[in-house]
């Protein structure tokens, strides 16, 4: 597959079509409150910072967004554990108040269904990279969705993180990935995503009866939700794992 790589900057026009490619994150992750007031702010407000690909065909096949921000801010200097959540919140409220950044946050790398395996993920983070260091960055963060986590809700975060291949990779394969392009492992984001809702809503997002208090195992899920039938809501905490890129 020839693939051409450009940012939303420099073709405004794919604008639509960037946006419309089909994804295959799970249904709960898109009912994020933070992400969906800021997400889609990325393409419009900050072009510059969408890389896309696409196919022979003219086909958009994946796409990287990330956002400027300014981590050594008064009250900031650490990165934060409500991870993706608070790096959105903090990139728009810089651009607002015109503060300077001086680090790049990744915030999705979304390849298309159909053309997932194909080592895109890895190229279109290297894309990011480079973009960053274009714009003078010397570093990206990232608050990485581990994309194995789902098939071992129970393991603590922190173990499932730190775990390696007896190669000293990383056991997960999307933190690998984040290895071999030069990053390492800083923290981890414990509560990087909230997405809560009435019991109704999530049994439309998930289909299963949400019934029963306790911990429920929902598919693709890095974590089990909270589940609470007398109160009548559900709540899910993603905890994502900050590696940090030096450019």
């Amino acid at each position: 597959m020839e693939l051409k790589v450009s940012s939303l900057a420099e073709r405004p026009e794919m604008l639509e079509r960037v946006v419309a490619m089909p994804s295959s994150w799970p249904e709960p992750v898109m009912n994020d409150h933070v992400g969906n007031a800021h997400y889609g702010r990325i393409a419009t407000e900050l072009p510059q910072y969408v890389q896309f690909a696409e196919d022979e065909q003219g086909e958009v096949v994946a796409h990287a967004y990330s956002v400027p921000f300014a981590l050594a801010a008064e009250g900031r200097g650490t990165l934060p554990a409500r991870g993706w959540d608070e790096v959105l919140v903090w990139a728009f409220s810089d651009l607002r108040r015109g503060v300077r950044p001086d680090t790049v946050s990744a915030v999705s790398v979304t390849v298309a269904p159909h053309a997932q395996g194909l080592g895109l993920s890895g190229l279109m983070l290297s894309a990011m990279r480079d973009n960053a260091r274009a714009h003078g960055f010397r570093e990206v963060v990232a608050p990485v969705r581990p994309n194995a986590k789902h098939l071992e809700p129970h393991t603590p975060i922190e173990e499932y993180a730190h775990r390696v291949r007896p190669d000293g990779l990383p056991h997960d394969p999307w933190l690998r990935v984040h290895a071999r392009a030069g990053a390492v492992i800083d923290s981890v984001a414990t509560a990087s995503m909230t997405v809560s809702g009435s019991l109704e809503q999530w049994r439309d997002w998930t289909g299963l009866p949400f019934d029963t208090a306790g911990d429920v195992e929902v598919p693709g899920a890095l974590v089990p939700v909270r589940c609470e039938p007398e109160r009548g809501y559900a709540v899910y905490v993603e905890p994502n794992v900050w590696m940090r890129h030096p450019l």
